[in-house]
């Protein structure tokens, strides 16, 4: 069955990294200084009744900024706590908890960016989350998490914050192999980066004790994405856990993949 990685025809780059806001089902309010220097957002998380404040920097980069899958994460994230039996992302929690409920999930986010994903699955999972990205994004990554401090506290959720080079052995060993679960939001981009991000999760998430699982929101912008997915399925098993509709003016939502280390 064809999938959305097969489509061979570019999406516009431009509109698809960072689409208009459009529905106030994120809640994200505007506030600081203006876009030139930082951009505080608000994000309200209806299920914990708070809410998590992100600092982005636009001028540094792409790392600084929220990119749309990311929200996708966190609705998912949100809404699970709200209506589990109605959720995605049941299964595979309740899997990796092995139907304990009272069992903290340790969760890796990779490329976190703001750490918004990240964030969120900590106050609304209450799990232990180590959140990752190149070291030049970590002291915008730990203000963010500073930030949050409290209501992380409050939900029962713990952070850490730590640099992570996909294909480094040494900073992957570093932080460890030891995690129930893996996030990720609009990390496929770069093709130069496939293979470094392959060779991390084939780390992750093969070998070691128990079964660990890869969640990755992705909006397909370039056919090019889809050598990843080529590339990833030799190693894992790769399935559709959840499409967000296109934004209005695009021909593609958001995409939520599960990955399944191959036994």
């Amino acid at each position: 069955m064809a999938t959305q990685e097969d489509d061979e025809e570019d999406i516009n780059p431009v509109k698809m990294i960072f689409p208009d806001e459009e529905d106030g089902e994120k809640s994200l309010a505007m506030l600081g200084d203006g876009a030139a220097k930082q951009q505080l957002q608000q994000h309200y998380i209806r299920s914990i009744e708070s809410t998590v404040v992100i600092r982005q920097l636009p001028c540094e980069g792409l790392s600084f900024q929220l990119w749309p899958a990311a929200t996708t994460l966190v609705t998912l994230l949100d809404n699970h706590r709200c209506y589990p039996s109605k959720s995605p992302l049941t299964r595979t929690l309740t899997a990796l908890s092995n139907g304990c409920s009272g069992r903290k999930l340790t969760i890796l986010e990779l490329g976190s960016g703001t750490g918004l994903v990240g964030i969120a699955a900590a106050v609304t999972l209450g799990a232990n989350v180590t959140v990752t990205d190149l070291p030049h994004v970590i002291p915008n990554l730990q203000f963010n998490v500073d930030a949050n401090s409290d209501v992380v506290a409050k939900k029962g959720g713990t952070i850490k914050v730590a640099p992570l080079r996909w294909g480094e052995d040494d900073d992957v060993e570093v932080v460890g192999r030891g995690f129930d679960l893996v996030l990720a939001s609009d990390v496929v981009y770069h093709d130069h980066l496939f293979e470094p991000l392959i060779q991390t999760l084939r780390f992750l998430l093969n070998g070691g004790d128990g079964k660990k699982i890869f969640v990755m929101g992705h909006l397909r912008r370039w056919k090019k994405d889809s050598t990843f997915f080529k590339k990833a399925k030799k190693h894992f098993d790769v399935e559709i856990l959840h499409t967000d509709p296109p934004k209005e003016g695009s021909r593609v939502g958001v995409v939520v993949y599960v990955f399944v280390g191959k036994s």
